[in-house]
């Protein structure tokens, strides 16, 4: 992979699996240093250490566990990647939770906890990082959203309000940025395969009375026109060529990798 990002470091949110993994592993093999943040049990997050790593030639990530519902260990972990990193030029606020129930059903605590991790994080720890960039006239924000943060879905209200909110902070934030080198853009993926969603498959095909392939199929992907997973790696991809050199007019984007969804 060509080194478009030496001498540039990142922050990625909810990074110990999943997209935020993969979005790590692709910045460092790009040449970017690296705090990834999430839970997980110990070996779990070595092994993701590891992984980022190798892709990155040998340089070690750090990590935070920062509480991200909690706006001072947010602004603690932004603290101490300046610290330990020196800077931080890139930000991706990748870390949500999900829960799903009817409105009149939604539990006030489920709502306060995925609108404090999905939306109200991704500000605390963007107004973290603005100082420095704005100082240092460049850097990449790049939230990732959802395909819900463009349509909604039943049962899914925090989810889909949360990620609603995020692609109009995305636009709010470009605009206040739009005279500096410093870029907000955010992605908005479909249905991603990642261990934590191959697991739904299968339970929703025992649910179902349905074989495997038709609860992909017809079940979770029925919103996706494409009928195939979204790949890590394309959206790992995508993040990367915001945090491209030549991406200096690319802001204010919800940027869809859905297979289709929102078009259809």
């Amino acid at each position: 992979m060509e080194k478009t990002l030496i001498g540039r470091t990142a922050i990625i949110t909810g990074s110990t699996s999943g997209i935020g993994l993969g979005i790590a592993t692709t910045l460092a093999a790009a040449g970017a240093k690296v705090m990834l943040n999430g839970f997980g049990k110990p070996e779990d997050i070595e092994a993701a250490k590891r992984a980022v790593a190798q892709a990155g030639d040998g340089i070690e990530p750090h990590h935070s566990a920062a509480d991200l519902s909690k706006p001072v260990e947010v602004r603690a972990m932004v603290a101490e990647a300046e610290s330990l990193l020196g800077q931080v030029d890139i930000l991706v606020n990748n870390a949500g939770i999900q829960f799903t129930s009817p409105v009149q059903d939604f539990p006030d605590e489920k709502w306060d906890a995925v609108i404090a991790i999905n939306l109200s994080a991704v500000f605390h720890a963007t107004k973290a990082v603005l100082p420095g960039m704005r100082r240092r006239n460049w850097g990449r924000i790049i939230n990732i959203a959802s395909a819900h943060g463009l349509v909604g879905s039943p049962e899914k209200v925090a989810y889909v309000a949360a990620k609603h909110g995020v692609v109009g902070m995305t636009k709010v934030t470009a605009i206040e940025l739009a005279q500096t080198g410093v870029t907000c853009n955010a992605i908005c993926p479909g249905f991603v395969r990642t261990p934590l969603a191959e697991v739904q498959v299968g339970a929703i095909a025992k649910a179902k009375g349905v074989s495997e392939e038709s609860a992909l199929k017809d079940h979770l992907l029925a919103k996706q026109p494409s009928k195939r997973w979204v790949e890590v790696e394309e959206v790992a991809r995508m993040a990367l060529y915001i945090c491209g050199p030549d991406t200096g007019s690319l802001t204010g984007s919800a940027l869809s990798i859905d297979g289709g969804w929102v078009a259809s």
